[in-house]
């Protein structure tokens, strides 16, 4: 298993690329990597044996700014017929997996594969369990199976906890029919990434208050409002009217770059449309000031050299943090909902947080 593959938007296999080979150099894991324009996918094929356990053990899912998903394995040849035997036989060496997940890639033709996927999960599913391959617990490797077609499948071993949260890095939103635009999933999409699922009545409740900065019509303060908070959109557009009609909203026709909140805020948002290194300033500004706690602002990203630029805006917001002093918490992903884009997640850490309260946040 000296094959990692990988799931991503399509288009974006290139800076897959440039990310994971940064990573294997900085894990000593010897190897290159390979992908297909607009293929959804990409592989790093490491020279030594171990190479893909060594560089996943080195190296936090969570952290990866553009894979979707990952596996380490090989790829196999199915029959037309019998596949489920083929797949047996290339499993003597695996150990007990706790779970399995059938994938196919972001593309027209993955999707394709989805309803085979379907009637084929049933069966393999049966065969691994009586053959001692599979069993339900969460503390045993996954068992990935990323179709290329129904003759080529990737079959890959990921640690539950060190992976996606949902086949293929896709996670299963609905859209909130009450939501004034479908923005308001890229802001629910990051909260599950970003923000433990036990932490959610912490981190996000009835009792803090936000900033949503470029708000109209309202996609990313619906979410806010949902959890309760009381919130202040600044957008020279209109909000919904369904918004406004709740009481937790204050419009303010202003300009998101230079407003700046009377008292601290718990959530500052932003999915404003300007050059990255414009939203990233901003976004060091607001955390590093102590006009909020918590930030998730979306960096528009540029035709060329993607990764490295998103690298070094990174690296100049952690650098202004050291500077001030402060501890910050710092994620980058680029999500299923982004397009040309990655989300960033800011966490205040320091003892002195600062606090909003719905008595003085206007």
């Amino acid at each position: 298993m000296n094959t990692l593959f990988m799931h991503c938007r399509p288009g974006f296999e290139g800076e897959v690329c440039s990310e994971i080979a940064e990573h294997a150099a900085r894990l000593n894991v010897a190897g290159y990597a390979k992908a297909k324009p607009a293929s959804a996918c990409a592989e790093f094929v490491c020279t030594e044996e171990d190479g893909a356990e060594r560089l996943m053990r080195g190296q936090r899912f969570a952290e990866l700014i553009f894979p979707r998903q990952w596996a380490r394995g090989t790829f196999i040849d199915l029959p037309e017929t019998d596949r489920i035997s083929v797949i047996l036989a290339h499993m003597a060496d695996f150990p007990t997996c706790g779970s399995l997940w059938l994938e196919v890639v972001d593309t027209n033709d993955g999707k394709e594969l989805s309803n085979f996927c379907k009637k084929f999960e049933g069966p393999l599913r049966k065969a691994l369990s009586g053959a001692g391959k599979l069993m339900d617990d969460p503390r045993k490797p996954r068992l990935l199976l990323t179709f290329k077609s129904g003759r080529e499948v990737f079959l890959g071993l990921a640690d539950a906890d060190n992976s996606a949260m949902w086949p293929m890095g896709i996670p299963r939103l609905k859209f909130p029919r009450e939501a004034p635009s479908r923005s308001t999933l890229k802001l629910e999409e990051a909260w599950h990434h970003f923000i433990p699922r036990d932490q959610w009545d912490e981190r996000l409740h009835s009792d803090m208050t936000g900033v949503d900065l470029g708000a109209a019509p309202g996609g990313w303060t619906w979410q806010l409002v949902n959890r309760g908070m009381l919130v202040t959109a600044i957008d020279n557009g209109p909000m919904a009217e369904s918004l406004m009609d709740t009481g937790l909203v204050q419009h303010l026709m202003a300009d998101g770059f230079t407003f700046k909140p009377k008292q601290p805020v718990d959530w500052m948002v932003c999915d404003i449309v300007e050059k990255p290194a414009r939203n990233a300033a901003m976004l060091e500004e607001w955390i590093g000031e102590g006009h909020c706690r918590e930030a998730v602002v979306n960096l528009k990203l540029p035709m060329k050299q993607r990764y490295a630029e998103v690298k070094r805006l990174l690296e100049r917001i952690a650098e202004g943090f050291k500077a001030r002093g402060i501890k910050v918490e710092i994620g980058c992903k680029q999500l299923y909902h982004d397009r040309e884009e990655v989300t960033c997640h800011l966490r205040r850490l320091d003892t002195n947080k600062p606090r909003g309260s719905k008595a003085c946040s206007r």
